[in-house]
């Protein structure tokens, strides 16, 4: 049976982008996302609800995230889904589901920033380098479908 697994977000930054360094010296960047859904109740009342989301960068894409992003700052996001099991300190059972980056693009930046990053190669393991993120000023969103 075939599977799919891809994720595009699109939504803010909770908060500023952590970086390190995994122990075979890949840097990795964890941050947080907020994705809103606004809609209209059968009464007409508006609605939202908002979806946080954890998300995992590997390699130079990952120092490129830190660089530019902090809290507040729109980002649009492809990736896939990953979940990790591990016990816990108190021998407990934990788990977590988060989104591991294979691309990204700039968002409405003041400059006009626009590009993105390359492919997904930048995991641990891989040795792809990702090109250098461009600035155009459509704001990244001519390969958008929507």
């Amino acid at each position: 049976m075939a599977s799919f697994n891809k994720v595009i977000l699109a939504g803010n930054l909770t908060r500023d982008p952590q970086l390190s360094t995994l122990p075979s010296g890949t840097p990795v960047v964890e941050l947080g996302i907020a994705c809103n859904r606004r809609w209209k109740g059968k009464d007409g009342s508006s609605n939202e609800e908002v979806t946080y989301v954890d998300v995992r960068s590997y390699g130079r894409q990952a120092e490129v995230i830190n660089q530019y992003f902090n809290k507040g700052k729109p980002i649009l996001i492809e990736g896939r889904l990953k979940f990790d099991q591990w016990e816990g300190k108190d021998g407990g059972k934990r788990s977590k589901l988060y989104v591991v980056m294979e691309s990204f693009s700039f968002v409405g930046s003041a400059g006009g920033g626009g590009g993105g990053s390359g492919g997904g190669r930048d995991e641990p393991g891989h040795s792809d380098e990702m090109p250098p993120v461009s600035a155009g000023a459509d704001g990244g969103m001519d390969d958008i479908p929507f």
